[in-house]
């Protein structure tokens, strides 16, 4: 369980986080999301003790992250995958991780395996991994102590796309047992596979959160018709809020209401579509766009 309440970071005149607040369930996985330098980042090493809040507070397993008894035993954390030694082989830095939380050789083993990493992987030096192994090797220190709770800041970037499925399953597998998951990730196609909720935070601020089904839902009904004019005009005289769109209509109503005005109205559907056609990327870019660096 991590519980985020209106956690807040300022530096000097600049606030990095602003009052946001938000919960992360056992048995869930949830996507934090938002453009470059829209505070996540700063966000999650508060939720880890690496940085002190302003204001706010944020508790995983009902603590904050300091207050925690050996806390590689209840959290594993991926912040930077890269922040390994590059002279040390991963078994090296696997086992440093290892005697810090009180384990041996065996749990070494397990780790390496649960994350794919093979023995002659592990042998090598770290600072020949390619960004992909550096990935694992991290995952497998966030893992080593068997925690309840899960932080991650881009675990799938680097991988290849057997390496990005086999990471949605570990993780998926991960929460399915009752474990906490938050991850921050750029690859919304994957967020969408792999989050049952997802916060998004623009400038420091949340923009949107819920249920990933349920935000890309809201984006309403779009529909193409023989006659879009008469079919608008129908939805219209029922009260419903009707926009033009590319090549037909977006409608805020159900697909059922939008099919039962078109009988009415005596109009052939050609399309009928719900949510964003995108998917989570598109709301993620329309929620977003004030914020983003290429906005202009």
């Amino acid at each position: 369980m991590i519980t985020v309440e209106n956690l807040t970071k300022r530096y000097g005149a600049f606030t990095a986080v602003d009052d946001i607040s938000f919960e992360v369930r056992p048995g869930s996985v949830v996507g934090f999301l938002g453009p470059n330098g829209a505070g996540k980042s700063t966000a999650m090493r508060m939720m880890t003790g690496l940085n002190p809040p302003t204001s706010g507070r944020a508790l995983v397993l009902g603590r904050p992250y300091r207050d925690l008894p050996m806390p590689g035993r209840h959290v594993g954390v991926m912040l930077d995958a890269s922040a390994q030694h590059p002279g040390r082989s991963g078994r090296e830095v696997l086992t440093l991780a290892a005697m810090h939380l009180g384990l041996g050789a065996d749990d070494v083993a397990h780790a390496l395996n649960r994350v794919g990493l093979t023995d002659k992987e592990a042998g090598r030096r770290v600072g020949g991994y390619s960004l992909g192994m550096r990935q694992r090797l991290g995952l497998a220190v966030a893992l080593i102590g068997q925690p309840q709770v899960l932080v991650l800041d881009e675990p799938a970037n680097g991988l290849d796309p057997q390496g990005i499925h086999w990471m949605r399953t570990l993780l998926r597998g991960f929460a399915s047992a009752g474990g906490t998951v938050l991850l921050s990730s750029h690859l919304l196609h994957e967020v969408q596979a792999v989050a049952d909720e997802v916060v998004m935070i623009g400038r420091g601020r949340i923009v949107a959160q819920g249920r990933v089904d349920e935000l890309i839902q809201a984006g309403g009904v779009t529909v193409r018709s023989m006659d879009d004019g008469a079919l608008a005009r129908g939805l219209q005289a029922k009260g419903v809020d009707v926009t033009p769109a590319a090549g037909g209509l977006t409608v805020s109503a159900s697909a059922e209401d939008v099919g039962r005005a078109a009988l009415e109205q005596g109009v052939v559907l050609l399309e009928l579509r719900t949510g964003a056609e995108g998917g989570l990327e598109e709301l993620f870019l329309q929620l977003t766009a004030a914020d983003a660096r290429d906005a202009a």
